[in-house]
Formats: C-alpha cells, sequence, structure tokens
C-alpha cells in the first residue's frame, strides 16, 4: 500500500508543522536536542526525519554520526541539501522503517517521534531493535487521542488531510507491550502539553546489553 507520506509537499508539511495553531516543528526539535545533553550519544539516527527537523541542533554536540531515515525521496534530497555540509558523516536512508531490509551501522539513540501513528509498531520495533547499539536508547514521541482534538490540525495545507485516513492513534502502554516484546526495557515516560492542547508521551526505552 502507497503511503500518503509520499504526496505531501515538504514545503506543505514544514509550513504546517510551524503554524502557531500545530506548533509540533519547534517541540520535535527541543526533544531532540534535550535528549542528545542528557544521554551524550556519540551516534543518532532519526526515523521520519522528513527535511531534518532539530539536525541543526546536533552541529556542536558529542553526536559524530547522523543516519536520517524517511520514506519520502523528495524529503531526504531536501535534508541532503540542508545538512551533508554540515554534519560530517551524516548517513541518508530513503526507506520504509517497517521493511526488514533497512540496516545501518548501530546507533546508540534512536528518535522515533510521531512515527508509531503511522507503522506497524511490531514491524517497525524489530527494524529498531536491529539498528540500535546494546545499551542504546530508543526515545519515541506519541500523540495521545483527544476526542475534543482532530488529529491531524486543520490548516490552508490541505494535502496533509491524507493523513487523517492514515493516522491511527497508538496508547503508551500498549507501545509498552510492543517494546517489552521486541526486547526493550521500560525506561521512563514524560507528558507533554503544547499551548494548543494537544498531548505527547515522550517514551524511553533500552536496548539491554547483551
Amino acid at each position: 500500500m502507497s503511503s500518503p507520506w509520499l504526496d505531501i509537499p515538504l514545503e506543505d508539511y514544514e509550513a504546517h508543522m510551524a503554524l502557531p495553531s500545530v506548533g509540533q516543528a519547534s517541540m520535535l526539535a527541543e526533544q531532540l536536542a534535550k535528549l542528545i545533553v542528557q544521554h551524550a550519544p556519540s551516534s543518532v539516527a532519526v526515523m521520519g526525519c522528513a527535511g531534518g527537523n532539530g539536525l541543526d541542533r546536533i552541529e556542536s554536540t558529542c553526536v559524530e554520526r547522523v543516519v536520517a531515515v524517511d520514506i519520502n525521496p523528495d524529503y531526504i534530497a531536501a535534508c541532503r541539501a540542508r545538512y551533508a555540509n554540515r554534519l560530517a558523516q551524516l548517513d541518508l536512508r530513503c526507506a520504509n522503517v517497517e521493511s526488514d531490509g533497512l540496516r545501518f551501522e548501530p546507533v546508540e539513540l534512536i528518535y522515533a517521534a510521531l512515527l508509531f501513528e503511522y507503522v506497524n509498531p511490531a514491524a517497525t520495533l524489530a527494524t529498531l531493535k536491529r539498528n540500535l547499539l546494546p545499551g542504546g536508547t530508543l526515545a519515541a514521541i506519541l500523540q495521545l487521542a483527544d476526542p475534543q482534538q482532530r488529529a491531524i490540525t486543520p490548516s490552508k495545507y490541505r494535502s496533509l488531510d491524507a493523513l487523517s485516513c492514515a493516522f491511527k492513534p497508538v496508547v503508551p502502554a500498549d507501545l509498552c507491550g510492543y517494546a517489552s516484546a521486541a526486547g526493550f526495557g521500560f525506561v521512563d515516560s514524560i507528558l507533554m502539553h503544547l499551548p494548543t492542547g494537544k498531548q505527547f508521551s515522550l517514551q524511553k526505552f533500552e536496548l539491554p546489553r547483551q
């Protein structure tokens, strides 16, 4: 089945996420920056990287190698144009994160923000486990379901309307169950509130050392 993400122009997605009524672009970038400060990884993978939101926060940190993955080749091309000359070891992959063919040199931190709502959690966690070093951290951000709000905030960028049918909310407890079954250990979770009223859960898991 074709992904709706293949038909959404990057400029629409980025403009939508930056709207005051959405306010998610800055939140996602800030959480990545905080995770790097907290865990001091030398290698990071950003799953569903789009045009590279947050990668500017990686410069001048402990991170030596960055893997950025997205299903949309146009997003990857934009990410390359923006960051290939700024991040010395930037490994860009155009791939489906559910595929068992996605393999790269394992990293110490994987950042999967607003990803699990669009994928099969079990298949995706198998991919992430394969590409995470033992002792490494998986950080996932979930958008919490709210009957008072539409999953995709309405905006003038109508191409994003296609995401409404693809978006499937994931309950944090369910993600914990999937992660445990995949071999991850739960670390902690943080509830985040945006001024827009939407709530998000940042969950951290660790891959046990062998």
